[in-house]
């Protein structure tokens, strides 16, 4: 598949990204370079491979689900600067 400069206008009016007529050429060549790449990755042979979240092997750490200190309300809300009916008070955004 390859980009022309017709295809680059488009994909930028699409993003939403103002390209000059004379930059045109530079866009649809580096687009094609990212397609060469990702056709480069097609040809990986992935059977058998396990997905993966890092490169690096982690192991979450695990701890015991249990209660622990409580019942502080008053004191977390001390710290507020508008706090109501038990709840911390913040302005309105949204008209």
């Amino acid at each position: 598949m390859s980009i022309d400069e017709t295809t680059a206008a488009r994909v930028a009016k699409l993003a939403r990204i103002k390209v000059e007529p004379e930059a045109l050429p530079a866009l649809a060549g580096e687009f094609n370079t990212i397609l060469g790449f990702i056709e480069q990755l097609n040809e990986v042979e992935i059977e058998g491979v396990d997905p993966m979240t890092s490169v690096t092997p982690q192991v979450l750490k695990r701890r015991v689900d249990e209660v622990r200190e409580g019942g502080q309300q008053d004191k977390i809300l001390s710290n507020a600067p508008d706090a109501r009916e038990g709840f911390f008070a913040v302005p309105k955004v949204v008209e």
